[in-house]
């Protein structure tokens, strides 16, 4: 297996990502290459995958954690003041 095919850099956009996925789809379902080329686009293809859904699962994440800040945040400050008894005599 070759490096380009192992692993896929961090830094790389999930939109080039996808959009390299999607070509190695059309490519292999085109059937035109030879199974050595069709096994490497497919290694390939597999390792974007992965790439694709641990960007998107990272992101889901941080959704969820922003909502449920922003959740707090509202019912902690729902326009109220905070104010101390007044002792009764």
């Amino acid at each position: 297996m070759s490096q380009k095919t192992r692993k896929i850099p961090k830094s790389t956009k999930f939109e080039d990502a996808l959009g390299e996925l999607e070509t190695l789809v059309e490519s292999l379902e085109s059937g035109d290459q030879s199974l050595e080329s069709s096994l490497e686009q497919f290694e390939r293809g597999v390792a974007l995958s992965r790439f694709c859904q641990q960007s998107l699962s990272e992101a889901e994440q941080k959704v969820k954690i922003l909502m449920d800040d922003t959740a707090e945040d509202s019912a902690d400050n729902d326009g109220l003041a905070d104010f101390e008894p007044v002792a009764e005599n």
